[in-house]
């Protein structure tokens, strides 16, 4: 459920309809709904309720720090894969003990900041990684928490750019070795090592793949027990998918979700950590954009919109589907007709759908892509010189600029001209 819908033939957030918002901001814009946002994540929370638990937001799928903000008052914590969303979460109120810092490749000034901050625990993804960590934590004189990122070699039959349990994939230690690098951690100077994590890729569709990977944890745990380790933290990762299309994706929900974990891991007595983005967000979100142009080409026609790849990627990315609805509620009687839904970068895979039945639409109609609000803006760029284009929040009956569209003279001022070309 969300919170974006028809009244009196016009498509709203809340109570707020999308055309006020157009004429103040302009098109393109994101807009997010704090309902839908507080929803999602007390899904999650409640679906865990019973155990002793974190639900983290994944901060990649949206990192305007007002959104954080929404979802760190309600007790979130924040998963971050970079020293600059950890910045963001702090800036959002998020104190460091709620704070997961995951990723592949942190640096040793990211480790070393996180450290001066504070952080919950560092979810380590190799050997010279947590070699790293011990050295600076014992440098600093601190104690750093720390839980291995092991692999599974588990399908998560989804997309195989978001897929990250398999033995192919870049992250984590293959859990074939996780017991030798435990025996490590425990040797080192600086570290405690609090848990075991665990993340298979994104937008998953059914449970059996977190059960597979969850199984292998709960007998990893077990082990590392047996080898005198006090694991005391499970750290799930997220992944958990949203329907994109109204029509034939049924995704697990939350409730169904924290029951399979209760089933595979609740006899071990560990906290729980989840990482959810996509679910708390996604469906929070929509991007609205105006027709520019109807174009009829050869055998097909053509609808071109403000909004463009650069600012929402997923679909030339991944081929991924959004549904696209006129802002404006169609008349009964108006029959669809099949158009591709292009921008105007200059680039063929700027094309959002091809042969996508919609109904008559002119230049000036507003168009509204649901279930844009996670790794939507956070993705987006400047190619082709475009702006960035704005953020908006709605709560109930108002709304706020987040996230400004930054001028031409701003974008510009960027660059710099060396003295010697002067």
């Amino acid at each position: 459920m969300d919170h974006f819908l028809y009244r009196d033939g016009i498509l709203h957030a809340e109570n707020v309809p999308l055309p006020q918002i157009a004429a103040a901001v302009g098109t393109p814009f994101y807009v997010y709904s704090t309902a839908t946002l507080t929803r999602h994540f007390r899904l999650f929370d409640e679906a865990l309720a019973g155990t002793d638990h974190l639900v983290c937001f994944a901060i990649k799928a949206n990192s305007n720090v007002a959104v954080l903000k929404v979802l760190g008052d309600l007790g979130a914590g924040m998963d971050v894969v970079s020293i600059g969303e950890y910045h963001r979460a702090r800036a959002a109120g998020v104190p460091g003990e709620r704070i997961v810092f995951s990723g592949v490749g942190k640096t040793r000034d990211e480790l070393r900041t996180a450290l001066e901050g504070g952080i919950r625990q560092f979810n380590v993804e190799s050997e010279p990684e947590l070699r790293a960590i011990s050295e600076i934590a014992a440098g600093m004189g601190v104690v750093a928490p720390i839980a291995l990122r092991v692999n599974p070699d588990v399908d998560a039959r989804t997309h195989e750019k978001i897929a990250t349990g398999k033995s192919e994939n870049k992250f984590g230690i293959p859990i074939a070795r996780a017991r030798e690098v435990y025996a490590e951690a425990a040797r080192l100077p600086g570290i405690s090592v609090v848990g075991v994590d665990v993340h298979i890729g994104s937008q998953l569709t059914e449970l059996a793949p977190f059960r597979a990977a969850f199984t292998k944890v709960a007998e990893l745990t077990q082990a590392l027990r047996a080898d005198g380790h006090q694991i005391t933290r499970l750290d799930l990762g997220g992944g958990l998918g949203i329907p994109y299309t109204r029509s034939n994706e049924t995704p697990p929900l939350p409730v169904d979700y924290g029951r399979m974990i209760v089933e595979t891991l609740g006899d071990l007595g560990c906290e729980i950590e989840i990482e959810p983005g996509r679910l708390i967000a996604g469906n929070a979100g929509l991007l609205v954009a105006s027709v520019i142009w109807m174009k009829s080409g050869e055998g097909r026609d053509f609808m071109i919109l403000d909004a463009a790849m650069n600012d929402l990627v997923r679909p030339s990315m991944y081929g991924a589907h959004h549904d696209i609805v006129p802002v404006h509620e169609p008349l009964p009687g108006l029959e669809p007709a099949p158009v591709d839904i292009v921008g105007p970068v200059c680039e063929t895979g700027d094309t959002f759908a091809r042969q996508r039945p919609m109904p008559p639409l002119a230049p000036g109609d507003l168009v509204a892509f649901r279930s844009a609000g996670a790794y939507g803006a956070v993705m987006a760029s400047e190619y082709n010189s475009r702006p960035l284009i704005p953020e908006v929040l709605v709560h109930e009956d108002h709304f706020a600029v987040i996230r400004a569209r930054p001028s031409y003279e701003e974008m510009l001022a960027r660059d710099t001209i060396p003295e010697w070309m002067a």
